[in-house]
């Protein structure tokens, strides 16, 4: 005998789904099946969603990244589903964990071989500050060597607060002009970290 397909919704959860607020438009021009809006705001929205992380993982930091990127976090539903491990084809280093400061060399030629644009997350206290390990070997934190966008605090962070990052890195994406790279700003922020 065959068993009614039943569905578990709660009369308070039937009118949580039959209240769904749906988010504006972005500005533009629409009519009969079609919609048109500014180049920079397409190019965001496609950047935003098709990140390529290049984890650069050392410590603890890495091991709760591995969470994130597991199936109970899924850092693929992000857009993120390819982690690429050769710098050329990458455009968000992840940096993770504690970097020594013979690593630093290394971690800065892997940024410098990244292709435009490209963002910068510090993930931990290691990779932010130098963390518990303020020693002579252990670098401060990567931006004495490397401009950085988003840093997340924790020893170790947890995943949420990885995803957490990664979503302010989206939003970062998502609202920059495609002329910033350009900008006498950037182009003073590179030069003092001795990069043209």
């Amino acid at each position: 005998m065959s068993r009614p397909v039943r569905f578990n919704i709660h009369a308070k959860d039937a009118d949580i789904r039959d209240n769904v607020a749906i988010t504006e438009m972005p500005e533009g021009l629409q009519g009969e099946g079609f919609f048109a809006t500014n180049l920079e705001q397409v190019v965001g929205l496609a950047r935003k969603n098709s990140l390529w992380p290049l984890p650069f993982a050392t410590s603890c930091c890495g091991i709760e990244f591995m969470a994130t990127m597991g199936s109970h976090y899924d850092l693929s539903r992000f857009g993120s589903e390819r982690l690429g491990f050769t710098p050329r084809q990458c455009d968000l280093l992840m940096v993770m964990g504690t970097i020594a400061k013979k690593m630093a060399p290394v971690l800065r030629q892997v940024y410098l071989q990244m292709a435009e644009p490209r963002w910068v997350l510090a993930v931990g206290a290691c990779a932010s500050s130098g963390g518990i390990f303020d020693t002579y070997s252990v670098l401060q934190g990567i931006d004495q060597v490397i401009p950085v966008d988003v840093y997340v605090p924790g020893c170790p962070p947890r995943p949420e607060a990885i995803l957490d990052g990664f979503i302010r890195i989206q939003d970062l994406v998502h609202n920059e002009s495609l002329r910033r790279r350009n900008s006498e700003h950037y182009t003073a922020l590179l030069g003092s970290y001795g990069i043209q």
